[in-house]
């Protein structure tokens, strides 16, 4: 299978877990009992889009990324492997547990119970937040590979 699908398919999965995020966020804030059932399936969908994400970016990293790294830290801008793909590899982490924890915590009565909407309210931004900061991430990764290719 081609590279570039492969990547894309990544990209695509997780700005949807971003969006996801964002709905529930919006949908949270003015939770109805008639909006219940579409907060669970979108927090559950965005948990299932991220992990589809986590996934096929570790099959890209295995089979694509190692030359990639090679043409990045031979480039002008090696801090794109060396500061950004590397943190990107740990707080995603930090992501992929918050939009697990999202559909558990939407799970609860929001319409009825505060505690339990400021929960998914903060889970469901700081997603959107870590979701915005891995693309961002990922774009200066990508960018970094392109500029190492530019003639000299």
């Amino acid at each position: 299978m081609n590279n570039n699908i492969i990547l894309m398919a990544h990209v695509l999965c997780g700005v949807s877990c971003l969006i996801g995020a964002l709905w529930v966020f919006v949908d949270t804030v003015n939770a109805a009992p008639v909006h219940l059932w579409r907060i669970r399936a979108v927090s559950l969908g965005s948990a299932v889009a991220m992990w589809l994400a986590f996934l096929i970016a570790g099959y890209w990293y295995i089979l694509f990324y190692p030359k990639d790294k090679a043409v990045i830290l031979k480039g002008p801008w090696p801090m794109a492997h060396n500061f950004f793909m590397e943190s990107k590899e740990h707080f995603v982490i930090m992501l992929l547990m918050a939009v697990t924890f999202l559909p558990i915590a939407a799970a609860s009565d929001l319409a009825a119970n505060r505690s339990a909407r400021h929960v998914v309210l903060w889970v469901s931004g700081l997603v959107v937040v870590l979701a915005l900061g891995a693309d961002f991430f990922g774009a200066v990764i990508g960018m970094g590979v392109k500029v190492a290719l530019l003639p000299k």
